[in-house]
């Protein structure tokens, strides 16, 4: 087969209880960029033109996708929302280029779907790469295949992946790790959505940053999504814990991250006085309101860098830092790099 007609098989091998997005998200992610390599083919698109000058131009992407499970036909799913399968064993003698294990819903009591974890371990050596999204990788660690890497899965999930397979180095902090040793890459990335993000550096790998991008802006999300996992986890917990309590101040607050955001100040939106609702924002939220205000305002930094082209003054300004210098030293803080050398990576404006 030319380079010109290179198709790339991606087989996700899914169990029941499939937890939907993390497959039907690297999916449509596949297709965009599978629809932005014709649209550039055929009109001469400003992907093309990067690509023209990639090392991956000799070797256009045309992606195949196949859901498979073990007996095949219709399987349910987490969502309740069936999905039509082929048979894992009518791709035994299949080429398969990138083999995908999306996850399902783990506790401690649940048992892994054995002759998956087999078909796993036989297909994963014929394929170029092997990936999980999510709780996947518990399929993957139980096929042997993570022993001796490196990997993540969904926050909630890693420190029982670290105990249940203890040959595993468990990171629960990034969106997807990459571990690439004696010739094989295996990737994993977090919970559901992280799946998309996977999909995207698997997209930009294959057939270049353009392609991937013109995806991402497809989908509305972020290329290369900034922080790990803890900027998600800790939210999350912390509005879980606060029962909606403070949901119309975490509003105000974001549509005025440029006033002054004083204790004093949040206490007078919330009716309460000053010692009262520091206690019980504490109570409710798990952190101190600073602190809120503080990831509030990297947030909202970090997407006026990504989507405008905003000075970084009038964006230090607008967020509330109120100079550039105290802009920089919380981001980088934060988030590890520079301002500009964040625009310069995740821009998409």
């Amino acid at each position: 087969m030319s380079a010109s007609h290179c198709v790339r098989h991606v087989v996700f091998a899914v169990a029941p209880d499939l937890v939907l997005l993390d497959a039907c998200g690297p999916v449509e992610a596949f297709w965009r960029a599978e629809l932005a390599m014709r649209a550039g083919r055929a009109a001469a698109l400003p992907v093309s033109a990067e690509l023209a000058n990639s090392p991956h131009s000799a070797d256009p992407c045309a992606y195949r996708v196949t859901l498979a499970s073990v007996a095949g036909g219709v399987l349910s799913t987490f969502a309740g929302m069936p999905v039509v399968t082929e048979r894992l064993d009518a791709l035994d003698t299949a080429a398969i280029d990138t083999l995908i294990v999306p996850g399902v819903p783990i506790d401690d009591s649940t048992v892994l779907q054995p002759e998956l974890v087999a078909w796993i371990a036989a297909a994963a050596p014929r394929a170029r790469r092997v990936a999980s999204v999510c709780t996947g990788a518990f399929y993957l660690a139980a096929a042997g295949l993570l022993d001796g890497r490196r990997a993540t899965t969904h926050w909630r999930n890693a420190a029982q992946l670290a105990r249940r397979f203890a040959r595993v180095s468990v990171d629960p902090e990034p969106i997807f790790v990459r571990d690439e040793r004696d010739g094989r890459v295996v990737w994993t990335s977090a919970g559901v959505t992280a799946g998309i993000d996977l999909a995207l550096a698997l997209i930009e790998e294959d057939c270049g940053h353009a392609v991937a991008m013109h995806a991402a802006r497809r989908l509305v999300v972020f290329m290369k999504r900034p922080g790990g996992q803890s900027q998600f986890s800790e939210a999350l917990a912390a509005q879980s814990a606060a029962g909606g309590a403070f949901d119309a101040l975490h509003g105000w607050m974001a549509a005025n991250l440029h006033a002054e955001l004083s204790v004093e100040r949040l206490a007078e939106e919330a009716r309460m006085s000053p010692r009262t609702f520091a206690r019980r924002y504490v109570e409710a939220i798990g952190r101190t309101p600073a602190r809120t205000v503080a990831a509030m305002r990297v947030e909202a930094e970090a997407h006026a860098l990504a989507q405008s082209r905003l000075p970084v003054k009038r964006i230090a300004a607008d967020c509330g830092f109120g100079t550039e210098q105290n802009l920089r030293r919380a981001f980088e803080r934060r988030y590890g790099v520079l301002p500009l050398d964040y625009r310069a990576r995740f821009s998409a404006a």
